[in-house]
């Protein structure tokens, strides 16, 4: 239930609560002044980092003056305590991240109750910890999020390994060479995660990409920095999709652009990470991306029937031939729920919980369908 929640169309600034997970939670909401109730706005979450706050990423990462004439609205959740600090629990199994991942639906459910949100252009981006939650957002929640953002964050090995979007994902990513917090070879910080060229082809095989990238070497603008920035794009991925790549050469752990400098840590002036960020997002609508993925076919005909359902999941399908098929679901946070090896033409899914799922099927290791379904 959204506490105080009052909708109004001059520029707002305010922290609300909702009730996820039978816990109370909260996020800052910025509004910007020309918000129009009567034209669907694009959302942007914005996650803080570690021990930090929403309100101090508000400053850090300011998005506040792009939204202002580019007319969307900025979400900043504010993490739980963990381990007597801050944060969003995406440090450990991709379980224990559904906690901050539902909390992200019921922002989007809560705040698209009460104001004109695009659905189709929701994104997430965040610095760090928060860094780490967008690209789980990615991976786990990709219903919802048509591109994501990591400043000075990664992924877990374990969450890189389940990242099964259901279509493909924009990703932007910053990161220095010098960051001592999340190290860009992924050992020596604080958390062991993947290696950031890891995260990078992580990103570029699920999207289909150029495996080789474009390069721009960033003009070195303010040489009082201490680094440098190289811009490395990774095109022609499904559905448009690419990977974007600012590598901070002797960077820290630090937002790009940002005025708040970080005592002893090297942070970019040649690169804005928020004009840079808004730029990539912009280009993206989760319509175009879902239609390419949603169901994919190869040289077969698939049909679903019925969707939504409540026990029985059939299915017409040509197959190649007579070899089993494997039959695959997942929910929506990428865990496999039900498996099975057949030539039947259904499945049984009454023992499901009720919500979405996704289903694939394949034989002899080839795709033949991926789809989208509803338990009732």
């Amino acid at each position: 239930m959204l506490i105080c929640f009052i909708q109004i169309t001059a520029q707002t600034n305010n922290t609300y609560t909702i009730t996820s997970g039978g816990v109370p939670r909260t996020y800052i909401l910025y509004v910007p002044a020309s918000y129009n109730p009567a034209v669907p706005t694009p959302l942007v979450f914005e996650f803080h980092g570690y021990t930090s706050n929403d309100a101090q990423q508000e400053y850090y990462g300011d998005f506040r003056p792009i939204a202002d004439t580019a007319n969307f609205i900025i979400a900043l959740p504010q993490g739980l305590v963990y381990n007597g600090s801050t944060g969003f629990a995406n440090f450990g199994t991709v379980a224990s991240a559904s906690v901050d991942i539902n909390f992200t639906s019921d922002m989007i459910d809560t705040i698209s109750a009460h104001y004109n949100i695009n659905a189709c252009k929701i994104y997430s981006t965040g610095f760090s910890n928060g860094g780490f939650m967008s690209h789980d957002l990615g991976c786990f929640l990709s219903s919802k999020f048509a591109a994501i953002a990591s400043v000075s964050g990664s992924m877990m090995a374990n969450h890189a390994s389940a990242c099964n979007p259901m279509h493909p994902v924009p990703v932007m990513q910053f990161h220095g060479t010098s960051d001592a917090t999340v190290s860009y070879t992924g050992v020596g910080g604080i958390i062991n995660s993947i290696d950031v060229d890891t995260l990078i082809k992580r990103w570029v095989g699920i999207n289909n990409c150029n495996t080789t990238p474009g390069f721009t070497a960033v003009p070195n603008t303010n040489t009082s920095d201490n680094c440098t920035a190289e811009h490395y794009v990774y095109s022609n991925g499904t559905a448009n999709s690419t990977v974007e790549f600012f590598k901070i050469i002797g960077g820290g752990h630090s937002w790009p652009g940002s005025p708040y400098a970080i005592s002893g840590v090297n942070t970019n002036q040649d690169v804005n990470a928020c004009k840079e960020i808004w730029r990539f997002f912009r280009q993206y609508c989760l319509t175009n991306l879902m239609d390419v993925a949603e169901i994919e076919k190869q040289t077969i005909d698939f049909t679903l029937y019925p969707n939504p359902s409540s026990g029985i999941l059939n299915f017409s399908l040509n197959k190649p031939n007579n070899d089993l098929l494997n039959i695959q679901v997942l929910d929506i946070l990428g865990k496999t729920v039900l498996t099975e090896n057949t030539n039947s033409n259904y499945i049984d899914i009454e023992k499901l919980n009720a919500g979405i799922y996704f289903l694939y099927i394949k034989q002899n290791n080839k795709d033949l369908a991926k789809v989208k379904f509803i338990k009732e």
